[in-house]
């Protein structure tokens, strides 16, 4: 390991449950490996993915019956961490849609230190807040601004008129094992369990219009959420709790995507989705609605995936039937699956961090 250099604060919700903590606790490992000294901060007390560095547990202030004055001095505590630790650069991986929080996290918990920014979705209201003057003081403030995706770096860059934002992918690790070579009949969802963002109405359609049930293929959702009750009935009016199986969320799912036949994803927008680069390391291929932004950046279609107009069932039932019944086009997409993720790897991605952080 290298010497410890720059104090690097790596702040996000919580490291429990979702691709964005997945993907934040992955970063603060791979910054430790680089030397760096590495603080992660979380906002909820929720840990449950390896991470790497100090951890500031802000959560375990917290109580649910908090007022607003406790609130006030949580904020307290967290700029008087930043400052006793001496923090060069803060990476705020936080969801950012609340102008009174952000107005006091940018002009009093942030004041003085570098910020670079992260954005996890194409769905900017969830990183921004409504008040352009506001969103564009914090750009102007920050050092850099991260999307996960192209698009997403090209959309900020656009929106806010900057060019402060670039684009650096999510990590994936590197998987030594095989392909399965006889994949179980399943197909297979991973991720919350949030219909306006997932879009389980257009899953269930196409699932239902396919060959798949009566080829005794499953779908196995696993995830949870707010939906979690709709989406028990919706199976259950669609008469497909016979074929369709819903799993509580797993925190190592390599086992359950090897095992896939291939890996679905419906969402209506996303960041850039880890799930499709997991289920591609694994030698999974996978179908995906063309949804904004990352599915286009991730899938060459017919080489390690298919990649489908969004919003419409028919054509993803089709997608279905076309890796159950093209046995030639399925197994060209599983050959090609590990190959076409090489560049996602970590010890890629750490370099584009590296270099970023090293010449704030």
């Amino acid at each position: 390991m290298m010497q410890s250099r720059r104090k690097v604060a790596v702040i996000c919700i919580s490291l429990a449950n979702g691709g964005a903590e997945k993907s934040s606790s992955m970063l603060t490992n791979m910054l430790v490996d680089k030397g760096f000294n590495v603080h992660t901060i979380i906002i909820k007390d929720e840990v449950i993915y390896d991470f790497s560095g100090k951890l500031f547990n802000l959560g375990a202030f917290k109580s649910e019956n908090d007022n607003i004055l406790k609130r006030i001095g949580h904020l307290k505590v967290l700029r008087r961490y930043l400052v006793n630790e001496g923090i060069d650069i803060v990476i705020d991986n936080r969801t950012r849609n609340k102008s009174l929080k952000e107005f006091i996290y940018l002009f009093y918990i942030y004041s003085g230190f570098n910020i670079i920014y992260v954005v996890r979705s194409a769905y900017l209201q969830n990183y921004f807040p409504k008040y352009r003057w506001l969103a564009k003081a914090m750009i102007k403030r920050s050092s850099k601004i991260v999307g996960v995706s192209k698009n997403i770096a090209v959309k900020v860059n656009a929106l806010y008129q900057t060019n402060k934002a670039l684009h650096i992918y999510n990590p994936v690790s590197k998987v030594s094992q095989s392909p399965i070579n006889i994949p179980k009949p399943y197909i297979l969802f991973l991720g919350r369990i949030d219909n306006h963002a997932k879009n389980f109405e257009l899953l269930l359609d196409a699932y239902r219009l396919s060959a798949l049930p009566d080829n005794q293929i499953k779908l196995k959702i696993y995830g949870h959420g707010p939906d979690e009750t709709w989406l028990k009935h919706k199976i259950d009016l669609f008469n497909l709790s016979s074929d369709v199986e819903l799993h509580s969320f797993n925190m190592e799912p390599e086992q359950i995507l090897r095992e896939a036949y291939f890996l679905v994803l419906t969402s209506n927008y996303e960041g850039f989705p880890r799930v499709l680069i997991e289920s591609l390391s694994v030698g999974t291929p996978v179908i995906s609605v063309d949804c904004e932004s990352g599915p286009n950046e991730i899938i060459f279609n017919e080489e390690n995936g298919l990649l489908v107009e969004k919003g419409n069932a028919t054509l993803l039932a089709n997608a279905f039937n076309r890796f159950i019944f093209d046995k030639e086009m399925y197994n060209k997409c599983k050959n090609n699956a590990q190959a076409s993720v090489r560049t996602y790897y970590q010890e890629n991605i750490v370099m584009q961090w590296e270099q970023i952080l090293n010449h704030i």
